[in-house]
């Protein structure tokens, strides 16, 4: 009786227990799973982003007249500076006079047209000592016709209909021909290229070219392999979630450079910003970085100047770029205030000199290193809409993390606006960021904004030294 029944418990037992397993291991596949596999490199959390054109970027257009300017770049308050292409450049096929860096001639040399290795290396090292970091544009997606891979491995370019090389498709880049990345030799070569700089230089990472041309498989592995000599910043040129899970910290945020566009030219309202920041916040992990900012080389050479581009918008656009969700970019010049569309194929020198544009992104970048609720990605906070009574046309919102919170108020319209605010998250005790008033909003506070202007409020007192000449 006493072994019957024990052999009964030890079966009900084994039952109880596989009962428990079956239902652990079902309820496992509901688990949600982390989509971003990789780690931001610490130092990225509340940087912004420079982009230097080595060729334009000084009268020289060398590495070592670049370093000179350091000191201002550390001033102006950048964290990581992006240059342009620094290899040789293609002679066959060339457009204009010296040619596109993105038309690459060789992956693991230094254009003579900008020094050697070792004023390349005194750059980097430079930049480093002064607490900056240093990314290089990669051109992975294709090569220079008279690149030597051409020659000695010609296997590894893609071929048109009639078997002969060819540029990217549809568009017309004919200074280029493109690589065909089912070759696992190519692969190899072009992550050990990659991986050259960052030992011999010490580069921190890399903006990588038409990013989304190149398949994700190839990207996973490159940052797996890089990030073992070294943590890295990866930039994407592209605008996709897929890249973000373990190849790229940060992408393009182009949608909300094209929504801005509209709204400035009277094409659409403060909603189509809505579009961008809703995909953004549902569609891209927390921990996406997404790059904005009013100019670039492609914009600067081919669509216009950022005052061209933006109008008497721009200084409202620039605040939203570094004060809204993303991470922050500035091209060079534009705290000079250029204003001429830079020469993409020959020399044309930035003209230096003291702008309102620069003290404005000096300003903006100071509050942005200093408020945590400003940080980029996972690291600041989200932004949260605040409803009020001109929603076509004023943009306002809180961003709120650890002990930090603003609140940001952007009349995108040619009218001056006067509104107040619903819902409870506004409410508080405030700074203005750049008058440094102490302003208190209730349920009932009204506030009036100038055509596109903006106010920028925080909880704490904020040295700042910009005084835009549209602000209250």
């Amino acid at each position: 009786m006493n072994s019957l029944l024990t052999k009964s418990l030890l079966i009900l037992l084994l039952s109880l227990t596989t009962a428990c397993t079956h239902t652990k291991t079902s309820n496992s596949a509901y688990e949600p799973k982390p989509y971003v596999k990789l780690t931001h490199p610490e130092w990225s959390k509340n940087a912004v982003m420079y982009q230097l054109n080595t060729r334009q970027f000084t009268k020289e257009g060398t590495f070592n007249a670049a370093q000179q300017q350091l000191p201002r770049l550390k001033e102006l308050g950048v964290d990581i500076i992006w240059l342009m292409p620094i290899n040789p450049i293609g002679e066959e096929n060339r457009k204009g006079s010296l040619g596109s860096p993105y038309s690459v001639k060789d992956y693991r040399k230094v254009n003579p047209e900008f020094g050697t290795l070792e004023d390349l290396k005194a750059f980097v090292n430079k930049a480093h000592d002064m607490g900056m970091y240093v990314i290089l544009d990669w051109v992975a997606n294709h090569s220079a016709w008279d690149n030597w891979l051409r020659f000695e491995h010609p296997d590894w370019y893609d071929r048109d209909y009639k078997g002969q090389f060819r540029p990217t498709p549809w568009w017309d880049w004919s200074d280029i021909i493109d690589f065909d990345y089912s070759k696992p030799d190519l692969r190899e070569y072009m992550t050990e290229s990659m991986k050259y700089w960052i030992k011999e230089v010490g580069i921190d990472g890399y903006r990588c070219d038409v990013a989304g041309f190149v398949p994700v498989d190839f990207w996973n592995n490159v940052r797996r392999e890089l990030d073992n000599i070294k943590p890295v910043l990866m930039l994407a040129e592209w605008e996709s979630r897929d890249l973000h899970a373990e190849a790229f910290d940060m992408t393009y945020a182009w949608s909300w450079s094209e929504h801005m566009h509209k709204i400035v030219n009277g094409h659409a309202d403060v909603s189509a910003l809505f579009v961008y920041y809703s995909w953004n916040e549902s569609a891209f992990p927390e921990e996406a970085y997404r790059l904005v900012g009013v100019a670039n080389h492609d914009t600067n050479a081919w669509e216009g100047t950022m005052f061209e581009n933006y109008g008497d918008a721009l200084e409202a656009v620039i605040a939203l770029s570094v004060v809204g969700e993303g991470f922050p970019m500035i091209y060079n010049g534009q705290e000079a205030g250029n204003d001429k569309r830079l020469a993409f194929f020959e020399r044309d020198p930035i003209k230096w000199q003291k702008h309102p544009i620069g003290d404005l992104y000096q300003s903006l970048f100071t509050l942005k290193h200093n408020n945590e609720a400003l940080w980029n990605g996972q690291f600041g906070g989200r932004m949260v809409h605040v409803p009020n009574t001109a929603p076509k046309q004023v943009l306002s919102f809180v961003r709120a993390k650890g002990n930090d919170k603003v609140f940001a108020v952007f009349n995108l319209s040619k009218e001056p606006q006067t509104v107040n605010f619903k819902e409870p998250l506004f409410l508080g005790k405030y700074t203005d960021a750049f008058s440094k008033q102490a302003m208190e909003f209730t349920q009932t506070t009204e506030l009036t904004i100038p055509a596109w202007g903006f106010r920028v409020f925080v909880e704490y007192l904020t040295a700042l030294t910009y005084s835009p000449s549209n602000q209250i």
